[in-house]
């Protein structure tokens, strides 16, 4: 017989947190480890100083003489919602700060796979960066970074996953997870929990200080990112701490006030959202699989544009571009989890209900590579079991491409 112990929580007092604070929400912040300081109303000043971030000194110094001598920089980012907000961030950001030749390029999920390869390094010729910065991607391109540095490119890495047990020969590498990295697989820290776009956004807060030391009025003003710092720290889904909790509440305010990009009040348009009432949820179930589907689909920077457009009305056609893929994703997806159930099905019928092994492992010919993840994420909940999905990365179907959730 399975024995079941039962555990009364500690009760949870209302003296240090704010009086204002409903009852339920106290006790509901508590028991999910929240200091009753980190629930008081968010302010951009309390935010954790850009220095703490490891590497970040280095690669201000790369990017202060990159900007001094008018090189051109190259922003390589992701092909998710993450990826193409921190690709929006860094190149509106370089700008404001004076950087007056930067582009972007961003892998396609389909032709290149993952991150900085040496198949985009090989894509520059035509462009001939003199530095490269990765956003949400580089600390396991070992391969891209080598080719890039062969081909005369200095490379600084930002990222937030977790590094490996060697890093890459980039010039700089910032990640909030480097000093941790030969310690502990769970890193915990004040800024251990920034998505890509945030370590972005810390990376221009650092360079603004040293570019414009004091609080002139000739320093440019990089609150005018948060909006799309917000959608692509909770479109990521990385817990939302108290620095993060700023982060989004602070992007979120400019949107209710009518200060957000041309870009993502246009995606509030065709996803029939109110930006006056503007919260969370709206930048995690509407706007950011909007920005996904690009990247699943098609091109991502299909996004990117979309949130560097500064054109209203362009702004909109690509909002609404980038609405019809998601339509589309949506159809795919459905259909190729019905395909999955019937083959859980059938394994059912010739083998039991109860003969599911451990670990789940599909294919289907048919099935797209940029789709399978959300299959494996479908059923994992369903099944509450690994699932790994695969496609056919060939026609020829000789390679497969799979996701794992």
């Amino acid at each position: 017989m399975k024995l079941v112990a039962i555990r009364r929580r500690e009760a949870t007092t209302a003296a240090d947190w704010p009086v204002d604070l409903h009852p339920l929400l106290v006790r509901i912040y508590a028991m999910r480890g929240l200091a009753a300081h980190e629930a008081a109303p968010a302010r951009l000043a309390d935010l954790v100083e850009p220095f703490a971030l490891p590497g970040i000194e280095r690669a201000c110094e790369l990017l202060a003489e990159a900007i001094a001598h008018d090189r051109r920089i190259c922003v390589v980012g992701d092909f998710d919602a993450d990826g193409a907000t921190g690709t929006a961030v860094a190149v509106r950001g370089l700008r404001l700060l004076g950087a007056r030749d930067v582009c972007y390029r961003v892998p396609n999920r389909m032709l290149d796979g993952y991150g900085l390869s040496v198949g985009l390094v090989d894509s520059l010729a035509d462009i001939r960066p003199d530095l490269i910065v990765t956003v949400d991607n580089g600390i396991a391109s070992h391969a891209g970074v080598a080719a890039a540095r062969d081909r005369g490119m200095r490379v600084i890495v930002t990222d937030h996953h977790l590094p490996g047990a060697t890093l890459p020969s980039a010039d700089a590498i910032v990640n909030p997870l480097l000093e941790r990295a030969a310690g502990t697989r769970e890193a915990r820290g004040l800024l251990g929990h920034l998505a890509g776009v945030g370590v972005m956004f810390y990376l221009l807060l650092a360079l603004r200080a040293r570019l414009f030391p004091g609080d002139g009025a000739a320093r440019p003003d990089l609150a005018s990112l948060l909006d799309l710092v917000a959608l692509g720290t909770v479109a990521d889904l990385v817990p939302l701490d108290a620095n993060n909790r700023i982060l989004v509440s602070a992007g979120l305010h400019r949107i209710r006030t009518g200060r957000a990009s041309a870009g993502i009040a246009a995606l509030y348009r065709v996803a029939g959202r109110d930006t006056r009432r503007a919260v969370a949820a709206d930048l995690g179930y509407a706007l950011g699989p909007r920005i996904n589907a690009a990247g699943r689909l098609e091109d991502m920077g299909l996004g990117i544009e979309c949130l560097l457009c500064d054109d209203r009305a362009a702004a909109l056609t690509l909002a609404e571009r980038l609405s019809t893929i998601n339509a589309e994703r949506r159809e795919l997806q459905a259909a190729m989890v019905e395909q999955a159930e019937v083959m859980l099905a059938c394994f059912a019928d010739r083998y039991r209900d109860d003969a599911l092994p451990c670990g789940i492992v599909l294919h289907e010919p048919d099935w797209h590579q940029g789709v399978v993840g959300l299959v494996a994420s479908k059923l994992k909940e369903r099944l509450n079991r690994p699932v790994v999905a695969f496609a056919c990365a060939d026609e020829g179907g000789v390679e497969l491409r799979g996701s794992a959730r």
